[in-house]
């Protein structure tokens, strides 16, 4: 058989996830003969020996790669044959563009947990265990390629015994960047707000796991440093220990998220389906919405879990849940073994806390304790959250575990199939294109950068209201084109003039470009699916800004797949009295709502409602409706969610964004009729609409309160109009012609709302696509920017 040689360059994510120690055994196994290393773009690899082996080789470098690992593009060339022997692994290469990927976050392997729980094991308990095969990855990488000397790790020398491992190909700590052992890793601190119980940090790893837990079990709050930043524990029994984080961090009523200490301890209190179960011990651990057992709508006083305080989550039938994601978590629930809040540390609006000094600070006055390390995070990774909606996972907030994320765009203009799988082509190696940066809205921010076909979207930043979030907003944009070298060229923001993001990039120096809002959320779920063809988007959330500066959220839009993109149809539009206030006011919604159905008499109608307001705050209302001031018109179907709601009188005042909405999902579940209530698609007769149809609500909202005062059920009236939204939607479809539906936006985080327009919409033979790897909300946005920005690139915008 003929020797051959041949260069391979694999792209993908190949750094950190044991690809280097895969090939060699597999190089090893084949008795082929070469080297890789690891460059900018991924792997390098030159493989010599017989063709039949090294098809072989070729065949399972595929088949058998490492669970995370992931080829995007492998090429093969010819190489002159040389008289080496032995397969090696060569320091790493830098050159050209950078494009390999950053590796995300991951729990602990099975390996490493049996290590730190076996007391024979020289890493018996220790909390930075970890091996090629898991460990923080994107939390400590300061630069690619991803090697210790560019990671937190590099102030930590090997000790002999590590030193042995790293150097073993055989070994799985091989090359295991973050790897450590007590004589020569990072160290816990247990400390006061103060600093005391002593400066250094504790010889013991077991003594400050110890009294950590323990202040948890006595009802204390610690602050804990993580992953990648810090979370506030507070043992989830004790309704006073729940009581004191809710009044110190200023969240009176949004829930908590919760930290099992085993999937058996979720499945007592929650209905766990296969996939939630799937992701609840999958490495990447994120946070997974789920159901709880025996627990309908109620107030606070009336919640009750067996073990589960009931001002975890007052009003809520959902529970955040996620089991431990490093070993340090482990160690400290394995001492608890009870569920445990697990939320993010930091102040209200502003990001989670990375560094020791910042805790202290900022979280002085909210925890009781700390426990820290000395192993730095290099940016903040919050908890990725996600729910399972039509059985597949749907990202609500992209972090740890998940970002950062590559997605790859299709050919901007191609023929008119409308088929997803046709419109896939990889234009990867087309012309160049400019580099761009996106930096979406002002809401549960990311970033995303470009370049050709390629995105990398940005972990979850937040909300940009504060200096420190504006802060991390920027850290990201330099983190994020630094990895991947990306100098961009233009700036994409959202048309909202008062927005941070709108702001810093006007003030840039670089050439701008404004995509509306709605357009945005439409090609972030075309992106994600990869699709190219004529579209119709149906773009529901709270708000976004639109023409003339309206207030927009219920938009239907329809694009050629080539230039064109036209409005469609609209929900009608009612005032918001007071704006802002408004938003977090739902009653204020209610009587707006109402005033556009009856004028003056709107305070003659619900009597209820109205008695939610003084004579003075009425009096006010009526003033401002009827003059039209500081009273917006918004098509929004996150504000007419939360004006039903109000007219219910299930939720009136929100204490947290979404609340009211997800109440009235809540309170539908035990429901499962069918019928919905009457509503008309009119001809547009309004300019400030903007849309060729408007989807008029009255017939719905007439008939609903007919049905309260009858007394219907409120779980079939909130059901009702779960379904007429629906219904809704697949009028407007019918009359656009057969091409897939994508639904976007904040709304679609609502299960009920979600499965039941897919169900319509399958039945009507319609191809429906929501998100999945992508948030449906402003966390979307950045990549939707960019897309829309690339279909546009030689065509004028047609909108």
């Amino acid at each position: 058989m003929a020797v051959e040689r041949y260069c391979i360059a694999i792209e993908g994510v190949l750094q950190g996830v044991g690809f280097r120690p895969f090939v060699y055994r597999l190089a090893q196994d084949k008795a082929l003969s070469g080297w890789m290393a690891n460059n900018s773009q991924g792997v390098q690899i030159e493989i010599q020996g017989e063709e039949l082996l090294i098809r072989e080789f070729l065949h399972e470098l595929k088949a058998k790669k490492p669970q995370w690992a992931e080829i995007h593009n492998l090429q093969i060339s010819s190489a002159a044959l040389t008289a080496t022997r032995g397969f090696t692994i060569r320091e790493s290469m830098q050159s050209g563009n950078v494009s390999a990927l950053v590796p995300p976050d991951l729990a602990p392997c099975d390996e490493c947990l049996r290590d730190i729980f076996d007391p024979l094991n020289r890493r018996y308990q220790y909390p930075f265990t970890n091996c090629s095969n898991c460990g923080p990855r994107f939390s400590i990488i300061e630069h690619l390629p991803y090697d210790r000397t560019n990671t937190a790790m590099k102030q930590f020398p090997l000790c002999g015994d590590c030193q042995q491992e790293y150097e073993n190909p055989l070994d799985r700590r091989f090359h295991a960047e973050p790897t450590a052992c007590p004589n020569c890793g990072p160290k816990l601190q247990l400390c006061d707000p103060g600093g005391q119980m002593g400066g250094e940090m504790m010889v013991s790893q077991t003594g400050a796991l110890e009294q950590a837990a323990q202040a948890i079990l006595s009802g204390l709050i610690v602050a804990v440093k993580g992953v990648g930043g810090f979370h506030l524990l507070a043992d989830a029994t004790n309704t006073t220990a729940i009581a004191r984080l809710r009044e110190k961090k200023q969240r009176h009523a949004k829930p908590f998220a919760l930290l099992y200490p085993n999937i058996e301890t979720v499945q007592q209190h929650c209905l766990v389906s296969d996939s939630e179960r799937d992701l609840l011990v999958s490495p990447r651990r994120p946070i997974v919405l789920l159901v709880t057992k025996d627990r309908l709508f109620a107030d606070a006083e009336h919640d009750v879990i067996p073990g589960i305080a009931p001002n975890i989550a007052p009003g809520n039938p959902d529970l955040g849940i996620m089991l431990p994601c490093s070993p340090l978590h482990y160690l400290l629930m394995s001492r608890l073994q009870r569920p445990i809040i697990a939320t993010s540390g930091n102040i209200a609006g502003e990001p989670i806390c990375i560094t020791n000094d910042q805790a202290m600070t900022r979280l002085g006055a909210i925890a009781d304790l700390f426990l820290l390390h000395d192993r730095p995070i290099v940016r903040p990774v919050d908890d990725s959250v996600v729910r399972v909606i039509n059985g597949v996972a749907m990202m609500l907030r992209h972090g740890r575990g998940y970002a950062p994320l590559l997605l790859r765009l299709p050919e901007a203009i191609t023929t008119k199939t409308g088929n997803i799988k046709d419109n896939k082509k990889d234009n990867s190696r087309s012309r160049p294109q400019a580099d761009l940066l996106a930096v979406g809205g002002q809401l549960k921010s990311t970033v995303a950068v470009a370049r050709n076909n390629r995105v990398y979207l940005s972990q979850h930043i937040g909300d940009l209201g504060s200096r420190r979030s504006q802060s991390a907003f920027e850290q990201a944009i330099v983190d994020l084109a630094g990895f991947y070298s990306i100098e961009p060229e233009t700036v994409i923001h959202d048309q909202h003039p008062g927005y941070t993001s709108t702001e810093w990039a006007q003030l840039s120096g670089k050439k701008c470009i404004a995509v509306q809002h709605h357009v945005a959320h439409f090609f972030s779920c075309m992106a994600e699916q990869r699709y190219a063809g004529p579209a119709l988007g149906v773009s529901w959330d709270g708000s976004g800004y639109g023409p003339g500066g309206t207030i927009r959220g219920g938009e239907f839009l329809y694009w050629d797949g080539e230039k064109q993109l036209s409005p469609v149809a609209t929900l009608r539009s009612f005032p918001l009295p007071g704006a802002e206030q408004a938003i977090r006011e739902p009653r204020r919604q209610a009587a707006g709502l109402l005033y556009a159905l009856f004028g003056d008499e709107a305070f003659t109608v619900v009597p209820a409602l109205w008695e939610r307001f003084s004579s003075s705050e009425k009096h006010n209302l009526a003033r401002m409706l009827s003059r039209q001031l500081n009273s917006p018109l918004s098509s929004s179907a996150g504000r007419l969610f939360d004006a039903v709601a109000a007219l219910l009188g299930i939720t009136t005042i929100n204490d947290f964004e979404g609340q009211a909405a997800m109440a009235l999902e809540f309170i539908a579940r035990p429901s499962d009729i069918t019928w919905h209530f009457p509503f008309e698609i009119l001809p547009q007769d309004d300019a400030h609409q903007s849309g060729k149809c408007l989807v008029d609500w009255k017939p719905m909202i007439m008939s609903l309160l007919k049905s309260k005062d009858k007394a219907v059920p409120l779980a079939d009236i909130a059901a009702a109009f779960h379904n007429t939204l629906a219904h809704m939607i697949v009028a407007v479809t019918q009359k656009v012609s057969d091409c897939p539906v994508f639904l976007s936006g904040g709304v679609f985080q609502n299960r009920r709302l979600s499965e039941t327009v897919a169900a319509l919409l399958h039945q009507n033979n319609r191809q429906v696509y929501g998100h999945q790897r992508v948030p449906p909300n402003d966390g979307g946005l950045a990549l939707g920017q960019i897309y829309f920005t690339r279909c546009m690139e030689d065509n004028k915008p047609c909108v």
